[in-house]
């Protein structure tokens, strides 16, 4: 009786075993873009979420010279930041209080046709990760800039358009990781707190929390083609602590992480066009922070061209340097 149980047990799992190899599981189709988005968003940001973004909205430093319309765009192929429905609200609720722009959102590479973006005064880039415009794209792009538009990158827009020259120095640099990650809480100096696209700083250095990166040497733009804005504090323990690893000393380049140099925001002409580019944004709620929200506001406002900054390269100009409090 025993011997024929487990006969029977035996056939019976040699059955499901063909059944399986004659009929294997469908594999699982890739996910689009969209998927990954609603995936990786949800319902965010909640509504207390866009309450708290909605109290510390900044006011416009300058009226527009003429209506101005901003494209944001937001898709991403690589990682995909949760800031990116957080930014896309900052920016919605900054343009219907503020007036200086009105904005579209776009997710589709579809928009980067010549005659749609002669539609637009800038394009700004929110948290896009990858991007893969085909060549036809990249020169609508890069002639809207060099025509006169503007381009304005928040954090993950310095994460774009590898293998793309021109399109990484079109935002200034590309991802060479990321030791401040975005649990930490860093220091922050202000280079020219005079600067207009520094007013909102009041001044002084800052310690803020946020995922802050650094460049690929070969291909960032520098400081003798950018205005850097802000950079890291490199003077504080604290800021210097996540260069200890081993596999970020090796990038170190023989230097001591107090001579490191990590810019953090810049602008700069590129043709007839001018950038704006913050490295600010990767924490959901840095969107929530007023003087983060004004440094953008104002770099954007510099981008339309209805606020006047220098832009001469920092290389080239001495500066005031603000330097963050000891402690946060």
């Amino acid at each position: 009786m025993k011997r024929r149980s487990l006969a029977i047990a035996f056939a019976a799992f040699t059955s499901v075993c063909l059944l399986v190899a004659q009929n294997p599981a469908a594999p699982e189709k890739p996910k689009t873009w969209e998927d990954k988005a609603a995936e990786r968003f949800g319902a965010t940001p909640t509504a207390e979420q866009k309450t708290q973004i909605e109290a510390n909205l900044p006011s416009a430093t300058t009226k527009p010279k003429a209506s101005r319309r901003v494209l944001v765009f937001y898709r991403c192929e690589g990682f995909i930041h949760t800031s990116i429905p957080f930014g896309n609200h900052a920016m919605r609720r900054i343009a219907e209080k503020t007036g200086a722009f009105s904005v579209d959102f776009a997710d589709q590479y579809s928009v980067f046709t010549t005659e749609n973006l002669a539609r637009y005064d800038a394009i700004l880039f929110n948290n896009t990760t990858g991007l893969k415009p085909n060549d036809a794209q990249k020169a609508a792009i890069l002639e809207f800039v060099n025509g006169g538009k503007g381009i304005v990158g928040f954090h993950a827009a310095a994460d774009n358009f590898n293998g793309w020259d021109d399109g990484i120095a079109l935002i200034g640099g590309i991802f060479n990781g990321h030791p401040w990650n975005a649990g930490g809480t860093w220091a922050f100096k202000v280079e020219d707190p005079s600067h207009p696209l520094n007013a909102a700083w009041d001044g002084k250095g800052f310690w803020h929390k946020d995922e802050i990166y650094w460049y690929k040497p070969e291909n960032f733009q520098g400081r003798d083609k950018l205005r850097v804005l802000l950079s890291l504090d490199m003077t504080k323990t604290e800021t210097q602590k996540p260069l200890e690893n081993e596999k970020d000393k090796a990038k170190l380049a023989g230097k001591a992480p107090a001579d490191v140099d990590v810019p953090v925001s810049w602008c700069r002409e590129i043709g007839k066009g001018r950038l704006f580019f913050t490295n600010l944004g990767h924490n959901d709620m840095t969107f929530a922070n007023k003087s983060a929200l004004q440094h953008m506001l104002d770099g954007i406002q510099y981008a339309l061209t209805d606020l006047d900054a220098d832009a001469t390269p920092s290389g080239s100009v001495k500066v005031e340097i603000a330097t963050a409090p000891e402690k946060p």
